[in-house]
């Protein structure tokens, strides 16, 4: 068929007038411009390019937006922000003041709910169509995409368990591909395997025994199929749940083939697939990958190590010890919040966990970090991936509040190394016994240093260091942002009045250190990748206000507003803790 359809669409609407026979050929032209942004422009892919005909079917059958449509994650809405609005933007996804690389409410009234976390479609969808119910609105329909690794999260069991109570319009469709960003696990995907493969008994099936009307599997790539299931379903009032089978990558072989790597493969071959390389030689190491390599090097010494991690094996590089030891490597799933707890079980028994999580996604497990670890005191070991300000994922994936809502928490020791070697000397002290648990933060992507595979030293819990001696003003960082600072003092002719101090512990703060630093500075300024309020700055405040000393402080980091989607460097720019920024900040002191 030479007719272009896509360049016609703006709007689901627009996607009506076509006849069923030519959604096929749209599903074609919507992956090949999906494969030609992202190759250029960099993003999620595989998970967008599985579900090209089920966002045809979806906004095909129903009328969206008065019809509201939840995807989970999010990672899967490339061709549905494409037909709602945005194909002209598309180019503009994920960068500064372009358009969110996730589904955003203030972006298109398409968007029904913000996703960026996994697992919140079904609650959300379910509180969508309680209150249509309320309204009188008893005709709206309410969908909620979600896939296989989700729906293994505890809050999307909540949801299951509630909606199956109500006369709820709810369809949950569980896009089924085996795969989140790594492979799916645990017992929920073997069952799902054993439904996909026609050896579940038909009376033994987990979402009728919850009151939902249950339909599947069926081809979520044949869109006739879907297309009728979607109609019959639209008529069919209270619960109900579709199973659908999807390939992740659909429509490029490559992708297909290597879907971890194809889940945001950055630059490609858009022809071919083919990843475009990029020169790493002689480049320091990614944290992650020190986090990982070092993990194993420790387990190799101590055979009580244990690791834990959330659905992110790849991401956080556990899955170095998967290989190395897979009998003390343990991936949960999406499920951040038994990942912790597990981690204080293990804990009572004398194991040394090191619980691998997003800085962002142990936002998830607020409670069971403080009811299940800190209250009683166990030594589990946090390790706090992409902690600071993470790039094209935006807002809902900075790890800018750790230091905040750690803070705040008795028993917990929060520490923030300044480069990999402090990373490695931080995990080996932790894991030679601690009275406390502890959080370690580092970022997302590379160190600064090729030579990092040094010997061990144990840290002094709680101590800070002096990197540079001046004359009147005291600059206070922690963590990684810390070499921002040094780069930036180097770049002033009046270095000299500069003192600047690591802390590498945010709590316990080395109070020594900062009595003398108070005593002997007329000023002080203090610079985290966290946010100000609640972080190591506020702390700083505290113990200058405690200790009625006169001296002023300024605190920088990150502003009380969200951060939206640009490059770590321009998202450093607008907090002002880019090296420019602050070579002009301490320029005017």
């Amino acid at each position: 068929m030479s007719e272009k359809l896509l360049q016609n669409i703006n709007t689901p609407s627009d996607l009506r007038k076509l006849t069923p026979e030519q959604l096929p050929f749209l599903a074609q032209e919507l992956r090949d411009f999906i494969i030609d942004i992202v190759s250029q422009k960099e993003g999620h892919l595989g998970a967008s390019l599985g579900v090209v005909e089920l966002t045809i079917a979806l906004h095909y059958i129903f009328n969206t937006p008065h019809d509201l449509l939840v995807w989970d994650v999010g990672h899967q809405a490339y061709g549905h922000k494409i037909l709602t609005g945005r194909k002209d933007n598309f180019h503009t996804n994920r960068q500064l003041d372009g358009i969110s690389g996730f589904p955003k409410r203030s972006e298109s009234e398409f968007d029904t709910f913000g996703v960026g976390h996994s697992s919140t479609s079904i609650s959300a969808a379910l509180g969508m169509a309680i209150a249509s119910n309320l309204k009188g609105e008893t005709e709206k329909q309410h969908i909620a995409v979600i896939g296989d690794a989700s729906i293994a999260s505890g809050m999307a069991f909540e949801g299951l368990n509630h909606a199956g109570v109500t006369d709820a319009n709810l369809l949950v469709i569980l896009n089924d591909n085996a795969i989140g960003i790594d492979p799916s696990v645990g017992a929920l995907k073997d069952y799902l395997t054993s439904v996909k493969e026609g050896k579940n008994p038909k009376d033994n099936n987990i979402i009728k025994s919850l009151n939902f009307d249950y339909t599947g599997p069926i081809d979520g790539h044949d869109l006739n199929a879907l297309l009728k299931e979607l109609k019959r379903l639209k008529s069919k009032k209270g619960p109900k749940f579709l199973h659908i089978i999807t390939t992740k990558g659909k429509g490029m072989q490559l992708a297909e083939e290597d879907q971890v790597k194809y889940h945001a493969p950055g630059k490609f071959n858009p022809s071919t697939g083919e990843i475009l390389p990029k020169s790493e030689a002689n480049l320091p190491p990614k944290f992650q990958d020190v986090f990982g390599y070092t993990l194993v090097e420790l387990a190799k010494q101590n055979d009580k190590i244990i690791g834990i991690t959330p659905a992110m094996p790849t991401g956080s590089s556990m899955k170095y010890m998967m290989e190395a030891f897979p009998d003390r490597a343990i991936d949960v799933g999406i499920a951040e919040q038994h990942a912790v707890t597990l981690a204080a079980g293990m804990a009572t028994q004398g194991v040394v966990v090191f619980c691998n999580i997003y800085s962002t996604f142990l936002q998830r497990a607020y409670d069971q970090v403080i009811h299940d670890v800190a209250l009683q005191n166990l030594p589990v070991i946090f390790c706090l991936d992409r902690a600071g300000l993470v790039g094209e994922d935006g807002a809902t994936h900075h790890g800018v509040y750790d230091l905040a809502y750690l803070n705040c928490i008795p028993n917990l020791i929060l520490c923030a190394p300044i480069d990999e070697i402090e990373l490695r000397n931080i995990m080996f002290t932790a894991q030679l016994g601690l009275e406390h648990p502890i959080a370690i933060r580092y970022p997302r992507g590379r160190g600064i240093t090729t030579d990092w595979q040094k010997p061990f030293q144990k840290i002094e819990i709680g101590k800070a260091v002096e990197l540079q001696k001046g004359s009147s003003v005291a600059i206070l960082s922690t963590g990684f942002i810390g070499n921002n600072t040094i780069e930036a003092l180097q770049k002033i002719p009046n270095a000299a009045k500069f003192s600047q101090y690591h802390f590498p512990f945010v709590k316990p703060l080395d109070a020594e250190m900062l009595h003398d630093i108070c005593k002997k500075h007329s000023k002080i300024i203090t610079i985290e990748d966290g946010t100000i309020i609640g972080g190591f700055g506020s702390s700083i405040n505290t113990f200058v206000t405690e200790h009625s000393y006169s001296i002023p402080v300024k605190n920088l980091g990150i502003p009380d507003i969200f951060i939206e989607q640009a490059t770590v460097t321009e998202q450093q720019q607008i907090c002002e803790i880019d090296v420019n920024s602050l070579t002009t900040i301490f320029s005017s002191h």
